[in-house]
């Protein structure tokens, strides 16, 4: 017997605002002249192909068409063709769908707030990943002479392990540019890699209060003028406050900075960090920039997992959609498993999700057998 109830689509689906989707839409006319295939039955599909693992639009509408029953109860529109999803997704606002994203990273981040950090505060970590495209197809990511590319720049805020920030460009713009789009918080910590190392942007994040944790590039001119006492168990080599020496570099960050070595017996390999904070013990300036990891995994999985890397429309206006909506799954699906109390990581909740989008089970129940 058909257990009662609703699919785990159409389950999940109640997680979405519906009511601010419709104000996003009314705002930018996205239905103007619609009859049937809306917005939010667009964003209903795309989100059914990122928890289903399509790999293409054809591939997509085939699922849809085999369950075209179901249609109504799943909120799709009636009459779901390849045709008119490729024709919303070049020509529908692309904001629509960027300011749902950011209003459930905002819902996602205060449900996932999380005090048991060890370092007290607001920490983000700051990168991008490069998505590599056909430049025959996609012809506006000019990014080599054969190659084409976009870049996804992402603040991610290693506490509730939700991007709090998300820039799309093309490949060619160099990832110090986009740190000038940071909101910086005062009071709070920005790690970074050392292809950041820019230093009239690092001296802009002192003056506004805010701290960092940079790790240095080989050639730094560093004169020291305070050796702090180490534990060399942690793996902290050294510990010094100084200033630049270097022409430029002393001209670019004319304060003093924090110099910390740490030896890191795990990967036989040291690294050298920078930081305007003078207040941390050294193995929590090491700790901050081990945490950058989580943004390369949070790169690694949404290429894996969500459907970034093959893209489901051509134009600059249908990448960014894909992308976007990319973020609402991800959100979406870490609202659900804090609300549902689920303890499972967000990977085996998606796999499970995936095969079971169209079973009529209680959402917890798939969990909890």
């Amino acid at each position: 017997m058909m257990i009662q109830g609703k699919y785990v689509f159409a389950q999940l689906i109640e997680f979405l605002p519906s009511r601010f989707f419709d104000g996003i839409v009314e705002k930018y006319k996205g239905n103007r002249y619609v009859k049937h295939f809306t917005c939010w039955n667009q964003l209903l599909v795309m989100i059914f192909g990122q928890l289903s693992n399509r790999d293409s639009l054809r591939e997509l509408i085939i699922s849809l068409d085999a369950h075209s029953q179901k249609s109504y109860h799943l909120g799709f529109s009636k009459s779901v063709t390849r045709s008119n999803l490729a024709k919303a997704n070049e020509s529908r606002d692309y904001r629509i769908f960027e300011e749902l994203a950011y209003y459930l990273i905002g819902i996602a981040r205060k449900k996932l707030s999380n005090d048991d950090f060890e370092v007290k505060g607001k920490v983000y970590a700051f990168d991008s990943t490069t998505i590599d495209l056909c430049l025959s197809v996609f012809w506006w990511a000019n990014f080599r002479k054969t190659k084409g590319g976009i870049k996804i720049h992402t603040l991610y805020d290693i506490t509730t392990q939700i991007p709090a920030f998300v820039h799309i460009t093309d490949a060619k713009v160099h990832d110090v540019k986009a740190m000038d789009l940071i909101l910086y918080e005062s009071g709070a910590y920005y790690i970074f890699d050392r292809g950041y190392v820019d230093f009239e942007r690092l001296y802009r994040i002192t003056q506004l209060g805010s701290y960092f944790v940079i790790r240095s590039k080989k050639n730094m001119q560093f004169e020291c003028s305070e050796c702090r006492p180490v534990n060399a168990d942690t793996g902290v080599m050294s510990d010094q406050v100084g200033v630049f020496t270097g022409f430029y570099t002393s001209k670019h960050y004319p304060g003093k900075l924090r110099k910390v070595v740490f030896y890191d017996a795990e990967m036989d390999r040291t690294f050298i960090f920078l930081s305007n904070n003078f207040e941390l013990p050294p193995e929590q300036i090491a700790l901050l920039y081990k945490n950058r990891w989580q943004i390369e995994l949070f790169f690694k999985w949404i290429k894996q997992h969500l459907k970034i890397k093959s893209f489901w429309g051509t134009t600059e206006n249908a990448v960014r959609i894909q992308i976007y909506t990319a973020i609402i799954t991800y959100c979406m699906v870490a609202i659900v498993c804090h609300d549902l109390k689920l303890d499972h990581s967000t990977y085996e909740i998606l796999t499970v999700l995936g095969i079971s989008l169209l079973d009529k089970t209680p959402i917890k129940e798939l969990f909890s057998k």
